[in-house]
């Protein structure tokens, strides 16, 4: 198969808001990010289908080994054919390749986070880094940006930790932290047991005005200079701000279901946004 068809039908059949921000883009770029989104798909599939972490640990080992080979320029998996050029092309550094896979194994050491600055960290190898991969592949020439792209990305994560609460509490996992568990009066069995009580949302609307917060605070940190590039990840923005707002508007009922967004209403924003630049 194709690599860049391959990585195309990974985007796209995932879903996700990414490959929204990813359309308007010219093709170069586009093949570029598309290729780096389906290796993130690629791993990020490890920790979501692997119950045996010594199975999940020895694919995270196959895909370091074929870092090795993707630099060495002979890369086996479609995924990482595909990503050759955009490595050449963008001067992607192998480090942060590496720090996402560290971000997916944290994922198989623990399935708690004591206090956000733990959860901090797994959000930046996971999310944080991708952000800054992003940016460099749309672009920039102030670096201030790459610290833009980082706090976007821990905004998204954070998105995605209120959005899949349930979700992850089945698989076992609670990424909302224990300290702040404690703090609102709300117990792991709740959470586990799907329990929607008053405390557990004073901790949800706790977690999305963190989440807000850093929005706010990556926007800020776009330098003017640079937003025309960056509108990939404006869009990404303002896709799951949406989506955020939708979760709180709906009172957080995210123990017992997914909220997301229509197809529909997530490429109008993106086209909306791209639109305004």
């Amino acid at each position: 198969m194709d690599p860049h068809r391959y990585c195309q039908d990974k985007a796209a059949a995932s879903g996700s808001s990414f490959y929204y921000a990813f359309r308007f883009l010219p093709p170069e770029k586009r093949r570029a990010i598309t290729a780096f989104y389906a290796f993130c798909r690629e791993v990020d599939d490890i920790a979501d289908e692997c119950h045996e972490p010594a199975l999940a640990q020895a694919k995270l080992g196959w895909w370091r080994e074929e870092l090795d080979r993707l630099y060495a320029g002979q890369p086996q998996h479609p995924v990482t054919r595909a990503l050759r050029e955009a490595v050449a092309a963008y001067d992607l550094p192998r480090e942060q390749f590496e720090e996402i896979l560290d971000g997916m194994a944290m994922d198989f050491a623990q399935t708690r986070y004591p206090d956000f600055k733990a959860l901090r960290l797994y959000c930046h190898r996971v999310a944080g880094v991708v952000g800054e991969v992003s940016a460099q592949i749309f672009g920039y020439s102030d670096r201030a940006t790459l610290k833009y792209a980082a706090t976007l990305g821990l905004a998204f994560q954070l998105t995605n930790i209120i959005r899949d609460v349930g979700e992850d509490a089945r698989r076992g996992r609670i990424y909302l932290p224990q300290d702040e568990l404690a703090r609102f009066g709300v117990a792991e069995a709740d959470i586990l047991q799907a329990r929607e009580t008053e405390a557990f949302r004073q901790l949800m609307e706790f977690q999305y005005r963190r989440a807000e917060e850093l929005y706010r605070q990556a926007l800020a940190l776009l330098p003017r200079a640079d937003r025309r590039a960056q509108r990939p990840g404006l869009v990404m923005a303002a896709v799951y701000r949406t989506l955020l707002d939708e979760i709180r508007r709906a009172g957080f009922p995210v123990l017992r279901c997914r909220v997301s967004l229509t197809p529909l209403r997530k490429l109008w924003i993106a086209w909306r946004t791209w639109v305004a630049g």
